[in-house]
């Protein structure tokens, strides 16, 4: 049995759009005479939906949809993922399915079991799990189809499984031959690996050939990497999908064929990759061409300026400096370097004058008193206020700058720096951001050299760094990845870490400026726990964790 693997970039609520590359892919499938065609979960509506489910017209459009794929469907099977209503009295309204097509007529429907219900999955919110699921005889041969989720609970894989059923397990032992799992599982770091060795231990213990189709894309915070795959039934590669971009792929499962490498991007590179797709799907489905950023000068504005660059163009992207009385020379000139290094546009206006207005504007107000975080957050609003009105004006869409260190403890300012559309490097840490930048610079010195080399600083007053009130960032990028990535408490990260001092201040800094990070743009999501949908931290709350 041939099939084909159709690495699809669906777009959120684009039914037609979304049918339209189904039924491209198919005619490929067509032509290169597969036995069928899969497609990825939920490929028909894009993934995650969301409460778009919660709208009747909304599913009446992907019935109508499916109904007009059927009737597109000839000798070839399309295995196709979409939202399908239920009809029993009690429970969600809908399920999580995957629909098999041939000849016209939909010959077998299998819903998911496992529905996650974690960081950034909603999935029991709308969907009714199945509690029973059996091989769909094809062609001759018995498939196993399971929807994502279903295949993450290997019980020998994992150390504690979430669920208490294993249904890619329960299908090889009803009969399946092939397994088969359509998927839509976002980016982050590490996870492609480990995707991989899960599915890998599957084919192995179970020996059957598994077949992985996944989604490719960024749909609003998630990016999807795709990296589909065929392994066989003793677990070696047979083949593996682009990542980071639409392929299409044909195997036979039961063909004997040598056993391809894993190969493994750089992390640094499949980081650069993740982000560049998050902006450049984020802006095109959102209906933007352009692109606008805040140049500081520093590390963080002048890697996302590479990002946005490589994501829209460079003709399409627009950096602005903003100096003040504070700004060192080198700063303008660094931000002037790299915009001629990328060819993007560069406008210059001090906001010296507009500062003394203001200040003067507040001198009853400010009167007697010294000089402090206002005036620094000041700064820092005149020029989120300048690039919201050229946003406005031009039509483009303001990438903030800020990472994810400086968004932990608050080091940044509502309606200043944390202005924008789109967060593109808030779930990169300090250090990850400084990896990535000489990544970047590994062959050309796009980012100025002092850009990476100088002591970061937001420069809102005389000799300001960022470690006056901080660790150095490779401290306190340790303690953030031990609370808020690994979920540690305050006393085992003051056991594993050098400067025991900066816990339990650091802890409470990240846990008061909640409030900030709710009014933070969407931020792409690019490690196990992002700020974001994924993270609930509530805002108004008292401290249950005992001072140092």
């Amino acid at each position: 049995m041939r099939i084909a693997l159709a690495q699809l970039n669906s777009t959120v609520g684009d039914i037609a759009g979304n049918t339209a590359k189904i039924k491209a892919a198919y005619d490929r499938a067509v032509e290169m005479k597969v036995d069928l065609l899969v497609t990825p979960e939920l490929s028909l509506c894009g993934y995650p939906p969301r409460d778009l489910l919660e709208q009747p017209d909304f599913i009446d459009a992907m019935e109508a949809a499916m109904a007009d794929l059927a009737q597109y469907t000839g000798a070839v099977g399309l295995l196709v993922g979409c939202a399908e209503r239920r009809k029993a009295k009690f429970g969600r309204k809908l399920h999580n399915a995957a629909v098999l097509l041939d000849n016209k007529k939909v010959v077998a429907r299998r819903r998911k079991t496992l529905l996650p219900t974690y960081d950034v999955f909603d999935e029991d919110r709308y969907f009714e799990p199945e509690t029973e699921n059996k091989p769909v005889r094809f062609k001759g041969k018995r498939l196993g189809i399971t929807i994502c989720e279903d295949a993450w609970n290997d019980g020998h894989f994992w150390p504690a499984p979430r669920y208490n059923v294993d249904p890619v397990r329960s299908l090889v032992q009803q009969g399946a031959e092939i397994l088969i799992n359509m998927s839509a599982s976002p980016y982050e770091a590490g996870k492609i690996g480990l995707r991989q060795k899960m599915l890998q231990a599957h084919a192995q213990k179970l020996k059957r050939p598994l077949l992985y189709c996944a989604a490719v894309g960024g749909n609003d915070e998630l990016i999807f990497d795709g990296n589909s795959f065929a392994i066989d039934a003793k677990g070696g590669l047979v083949l593996r999908a682009k990542g980071f971009e639409e392929d299409f792929v044909v195997v036979d499962p039961n063909a004997e064929v040598p056993s391809a490498k894993w190969e493994d991007r750089d992390p640094s590179e499949e980081l650069y990759h993740a982000l560049v797709l998050g902006i450049r799907d984020y802006a095109g489905k959102c209906g933007f061409k352009d692109a606008l950023i805040g140049l500081s000068g520093g590390i963080d504005s002048a890697v996302t300026c590479v990002l946005a660059a490589e994501a829209l163009g460079a003709e399409h992207v627009t950096g602005v400096a903003m100096p003040s009385m504070y700004s060192s020379p080198g700063s303008v000139a660094d931000a002037t370097a790299l915009a001629a290094n990328l060819g993007v546009r560069l406008y210059q206006i001090s906001i010296t004058g507009a500062y003394t207005a203001l200040l003067r504007s507040l001198d009853e107000v400010f009167r007697d008193t010294e000089p402090g975080v206002a005036e620094q957050n000041l700064q820092a609003r005149i020029r989120g206020t300048l690039l919201m009105a050229i946003s406005n004006k031009t039509g483009g869409l303001l990438l903030s700058t800020g990472n994810k260190s400086e968004m932990a403890v608050g080091y940044c300012t509502l309606y200043g720096d944390m202005n924008g559309g789109l967060a593109v490097i808030g779930d990169v840490l300090k250090t990850k951001v400084y990896e990535l930048a000489r990544w970047i610079n590994r062959e050309t010195e796009r980012i100025p050299a002092a850009s990476i080399t100088k002591a970061p600083s937001a420069e809102l007053r005389p000799d300001q760094t960022d470690q006056d009130d901080l660790p150095s960032y490779e401290q306190l990028d340790a303690i953030l990845r031990a609370y808020v990535e690994e979920g540690q408490d305050a006393a085992s990260i003051a056991k594993s870490v050098k400067d025991k001092e900066w816990v339990f201040g650091l802890l409470d800094r990240v846990d008061r400026n909640e409030y900030k990070r709710r009014q933070a743009p969407p931020i792409l999501r690019v490690s196990p726990k992002a700020f974001g949908t994924g993270r609930r931290i509530p805002m108004a709350r008292g401290s249950h964790r005992k001072s140092a």
